[in-house]
Parts: structure tokens; sequence; C-alpha cells
């Protein structure tokens, strides 16, 4: 399974935002831009709006863990569904079981998901499913395998888990009903979709 394996907190000091979760080397050089001078002066702080867009897209990428060929292919599904495509390529990301599993609570981050998606940790109507990427419908129930709920990472993950409307969790179980894709102001990343959309639209 095709994954970014390089150094996180260099990405996060890229984009200057946290975009793998806590992580104190970031908050420390959070106002650092990578590289041995941060920014070079000579070439001007000013970007044009390609490297804008390009940016975003790089953000988006490397926030839901997404390589290039698989988020241009979710670009693709978005821009043929109805709905502004912005939002409907956003929701087709929230919609990914390893992201699923991650806005449950039983992962801390999406590549700790992922880990549990691949290693088979995870049912998706009492079926496992060990592929990250596989697309939630309305209706779907996640949930950890019964072998798999004393682990002590889901445990500490779960203590630490938020709400999400379009989710419902049952703690009991520890299962969640994926309720709806959810709206854009339900999902909290902080990325401005359109700039995506007017690049793959060049």
């Amino acid at each position: 399974m095709a994954r970014y394996i390089g150094p996180k907190t260099k990405i996060a000091r890229k984009f200057g935002a946290a975009i793998y979760g806590d992580d104190k080397n970031f908050e420390k050089r959070k106002n650092q831009p990578p590289g041995q001078h941060g920014v070079n002066k000579r070439r001007g702080s000013k970007k044009s709006e390609y490297a804008v867009q390009l940016m975003e897209k790089q953000k988006a990428k490397y926030t839901y863990g997404i390589l290039e060929k698989q988020f241009a292919n979710l670009y693709e599904k978005a821009v043929r569904a109805r709905g502004v495509t912005g939002e409907v390529l956003l929701q087709l990301c929230e919609s990914r079981l390893d992201n699923v599993v991650y806005r449950l609570g039983f992962a801390k981050t999406r590549a700790g998901a992922r880990q549990l998606v691949s290693h088979r940790h995870i049912t998706v109507n009492g079926e496992l499913v060990n592929i990250a990427s596989y697309s939630m419908k309305v209706g779907d129930v996640v949930a950890v395998r019964e072998k798999s709920k004393s682990l002590e990472v889901i445990a500490d993950a779960l203590a630490y888990r938020t709400n999400y409307e379009w989710l419902q969790f049952n703690d009991e179980t520890k299962s969640g009903t994926f309720v709806s894709a959810p709206e854009r102001i339900q999902i909290p990343e902080d990325l401005r979709e359109q700039l995506i959309v007017e690049l793959y639209s060049k």
C-alpha cells in the first residue's frame, strides 16, 4: 500500500499547520519554513497563482495521506458528481475508511487509522476490510474487530475522541455509523478547496 513515509514535521512547517496532529517539534519551529535558510530572500516571498494553488493541493494530499494518482482519481469522481466540485472532493476524502476510523476516535492520527485498517483490526458491516481507501456509504457501520477491542492504542485514542454530527458513535460496541457525507461546514480542515479545483481545471 503506497503511502508517504518521509519527515512529517518538515511537511507541517512547509504549510505552517500541524496537519499530522500534535507535534512538539512543529510547535517549536512552526514559524520557520524548512530548509537551511528558510525562505530564500532572493526569490522573494510572493508566490505565483499556480504556486499557491499547487501548495493547497499538496496540503490536502498530505492532510489525508493520499498520493497523487489517488487524489487525481478522487477529483475526477468529484467532477462527475452532483454538487460543488471542491466540496464533493473533500467529502470523498472524508468518506475514506481510514479517515472515518480516525474521526471515530479509534486512532489519534490518520496514519494510525490507516495502520489499524491494514492490520485487519477494523470491520465494515461485520466484514473485515483492510483497504484504507474503501469508500463509505450511508448506513455503513465501522467497528473494531472483537479480538482487537482490548488494544491499548485504541483505548488511548478513544479517551480523546471528538464527536462529529455525520458519524454516530456507540461506545458499548466500539462502533460507529456513517450517517451521511459531511457538509463543508462540518469538515474542520483548513483547506481552500476552490484553489485545488482551479489548479486541476487548467
